[in-house]
C-alpha cells in the first residue's frame, strides 16, 4: 500500500495594512476646521461691531460740550459753563434728562453772572452736578445762608421741580483747621453746611425728602492745590448732585 503525500499550502500572507487615519476622516477635519474659520470670523466682525457701537455713543455724548466719564472712576470732569457747543439728540431717555438738566443749569447760571463765576457743570454716567463756593452761600466759618444763597438754592429747587431726579448734597472744605467753637472740626462745618442748604431745597423748595441726602466730606475731596489762597477757596465749595433715580445706589 503506497503512502499518500499530503502538501499544506501556507496561505497567502495579507500585505501591510496602511496605517493612520481612514481617508473619509482628512475631508470632515477639513470640513470642520473651516467651520471654525467661519465662526472665528463671525466673531471678529461682532466685536467690531460693539466697538464701532461705543465710538459712535461716545462721540455723540462728547458733543453735548460736557465731559463724560468713560471709567469706573468717581472722578468727575469739569465742564466750562461759558460753552457755545450744540447739543445733538441723546440716544436714550435718561441721557435725555441729563442732557436737559445741563442745558437748563447753563441758562441758569447766564441769567445769574455771580454763580456763574464761581460755578460749573460736570456729567457723568449717574447724574449731573451742579457745584457753588461756600463764600457764594455762607459767611467765613459759619454754616448759615446768607440771604444771597437763595438764588443759588432757588435753582436747585426749579431744576428738581422740572426732572424727575433726585439730589445729594455735598459739603467740601479746604485744609485749613477750623477755629469755630461751634464745630470742632471741618467735618461739622462741612455736614452742617450742605444739611442747611438740603433743608432749604425742603422746607422752602418743597420737595420730598425721600429724593434728597446731604453729606459732608470736609478737605477729603480738593478739587485744587490747598497751597495757594485760590485753590483753597475753589476747595470751599457745596455740590449739588443731580441723580438718576433709576440708579443702583445714590
Amino acid at each position: 500500500m503506497g503512502k499518500r503525500i499530503i502538501i499544506v499550502k501556507k496561505p497567502a500572507e495579507e500585505g501591510p495594512k496602511h496605517e493612520g487615519l481612514p481617508p473619509w476622516m482628512a475631508t470632515f477635519a477639513d470640513m470642520v476646521t473651516l467651520l471654525l474659520c467661519f465662526f472665528v470670523l463671525l466673531l471678529s466682525f461682532a466685536n467690531q461691531d460693539v466697538q464701532k457701537f461705543r465710538d459712535v455713543l461716545g462721540s455723540i455724548r462728547d458733543a453735548f460740550g460736557v465731559s463724560v466719564v468713560r471709567t469706573k472712576s468717581s472722578d468727575l470732569g469739569l465742564e466750562t459753563t461759558s460753552s457755545t457747543e450744540s447739543m445733538t439728540a441723546p440716544t436714550s431717555s435718561a441721557e435725555q434728562i441729563l442732557a436737559g438738566v445741563v442745558i437748563r443749569i447753563r441758562s441758569i447760571l447766564d441769567k445769574t453772572p455771580e454763580l456763574k463765576q464761581a460755578s460749573g457743570v460736570r456729567v457723568d454716567r449717574e447724574g449731573v452736578l451742579f457745584d457753588v463756593r461756600s463764600s457764594a452761600l455762607f459767611e467765613p466759618g459759619s454754616a448759615k445762608l446768607n440771604p444771597e444763597a437763595t438764588r443759588a438754592l432757588d435753582s436747585v429747587v426749579t431744576v428738581l421741580k422740572e426732572y424727575p431726579l433726585n439730589l445729594v448734597v455735598r459739603g467740601h472744605t479746604d485744609n485749613q483747621p477750623i477755629t469755630s467753637g461751634r464745630y470742632p472740626s471741618n467735618w461739622e462745618l462741612s455736614a452742617a453746611r450742605a444739611a442747611n442748604a438740603l433743608a432749604y431745597i425742603v422746607e422752602v423748595g418743597g420737595i420730598p425728602v425721600n429724593r434728597v441726602k446731604a453729606v459732608g466730606y470736609a478737605q477729603t475731596r480738593p478739587v485744587a492745590p490747598n497751597s495757594t489762597v485760590e485753590g483753597r477757596l475753589a476747595n470751599q465749595r457745596v455740590e449739588f448732585y443731580f441723580h438718576k433715580p433709576d440708579g443702583d445706589s445714590w
